[in-house]
């Protein structure tokens, strides 16, 4: 949704005022049939999301939430001024490390507005949100704050599910699960971190193994 809907980076949004200004320019042109930048964001997040959710109501559908690589983050329009280059964004800064950073906290609060409205406003409280890559516990204690106090809230109205891609969520999976509702297995992350492997490397292609036993172990 933010890659093919809107194409913008969600800090850039947020201070449109602030970019160059053919960035600044074409953002304009973008979002100029809403109120503003912020409500172009939260609309189109919210059209993309109740689609799915509506056409399997009653039934759950799980969204996993924003999990861009910094190189990723950068290719988005104005994203060149809020990402730094990093040797190897795929154990970067990604995932639930944004979610409560100051680099990146006020994007995701965007998201957390979007789904909000998805389930109270539209209805669509079949909706489970779902948190990737969380490697520690005390980052998701982090994160399920910043969730709660823009409306999404873990209790009996909202489960939140977490991905288990890292070999910590493995070992740690008991604590995980009193702070998560349930788990979903990330396979491609999961085999890369167990195995030492990058899963976009050609070199090492043949070494990346998701039957491995040391993979099936954790799974």
């Amino acid at each position: 949704i933010i890659n093919n809907m809107i194409g913008i980076h969600p800090r850039a949004l947020l201070e449109v005022d602030q970019q160059p200004h053919q960035v600044q320019k074409a953002i304009r042109r973008q979002i100029a049939a809403y109120p503003d930048a912020r409500e172009f964001f939260i609309q189109k997040i919210m059209e993309g999301v109740s689609t799915i959710a509506a056409a399997f109501q009653p039934h759950p559908v799980i969204l996993r939430m924003s999990d861009f690589k910094s190189n990723e983050y950068k290719a988005l329009k104005g994203g060149e001024e809020y990402e730094e280059d990093e040797e190897n964004p795929m154990i970067g800064y990604r995932g639930a490390s944004r979610y409560y950073s100051d680099g990146y906290r006020d994007g995701f609060v965007l998201e957390c507005r979007a789904l909000r409205r998805v389930r109270e406003e539209i209805g669509l409280d079949n909706l489970i949100v779902m948190v990737p890559f969380c490697r520690t516990l005390g980052e998701a204690d982090r994160v399920l704050e910043v969730m709660a106090a823009h409306g999404l809230a873990r209790g009996p109205g909202l489960q939140v599910y977490m991905m288990v891609e890292i070999p910590a969520n493995v070992i740690l999976a008991k604590a995980f699960a009193e702070r998560f509702d349930g788990f979903s297995i990330g396979s491609n992350d999961l085999t890369q971190l167990m195995l030492g492997v990058d899963r976009d490397s050609a070199i090492c292609a043949e070494l990346f193994d998701e039957a491995d036993d040391a993979v099936l172990w954790a799974i």
